[in-house]
């Protein structure tokens, strides 16, 4: 499969991730008979690796790939806490006490909850900024869409809004991935 293929994917999965997600707590804990929203979010996470190779090596990206990479093992690991939830189903009082574990275990509560898995949204973000001067729309898109989605989901708490910021995001990305084809010079215009 070529790499684009596979960063495209990741980006699809992701987003259909993020839509199910914005169905609530509620609804994406009671999936059956596996819970889809968290394995596509994990499959998708996974296959945003490929955008360490498809995009331009330099200094940002070296930072931006070492980011996405732990991102994406926090990504792991927060997809793994979340299927261990899912799997009580509606045994609230489990789910209760295990959220309240994780919340008191700091080495677990801030590299797989907090702070990890946004490092995956800042290393996309900083390889986007490789693009701020040739591709500004879309790489302004995947700069202001990944610290949205953070500010939706922990802040705002709004599903909608956090769904539309993934859009974003991904679009930005998508955007950038095939950047030569929709480059003004393609089209002639000066």
């Amino acid at each position: 499969m070529k790499l684009k293929t596979l960063c495209l994917t990741g980006l699809v999965l992701f987003v259909i991730s993020y839509i199910l997600f914005s169905q609530g707590a509620k609804w994406a804990f009671a999936q059956k008979p596996i819970d889809f929203a968290h394995w596509f979010n994990l499959i998708g996470a996974v296959l945003l690796i490929s955008f360490n190779k498809v995009f331009p090596k330099n200094k940002i990206h070296s930072l931006a790939s070492f980011l996405l990479i732990l991102g994406v093992i926090a990504h792991i690991g927060l997809c793994t806490i979340d299927f261990i939830m899912w799997s009580f189903g509606n045994d609230e009082i489990s789910k209760a006490e295990l959220s309240n574990h994780i919340s008191n275990t700091p080495s677990i509560f801030y590299p797989f909850i907090i702070i990890g898995p946004s490092l995956l949204f800042l290393g996309l973000a900083i390889h986007a900024s490789n693009f701020i001067k040739t591709n500004p729309i879309s790489s302004s898109m995947v700069i202001i869409g990944a610290p949205a989605i953070g500010l939706s989901f922990f802040i705002i708490k709004s599903g909608s809004f956090m769904a539309l910021s993934c859009v974003i995001f991904a679009t930005g990305l998508a955007l950038l991935l095939f950047r030569e084809k929709y480059t003004l010079k393609r089209f002639k215009i000066k």
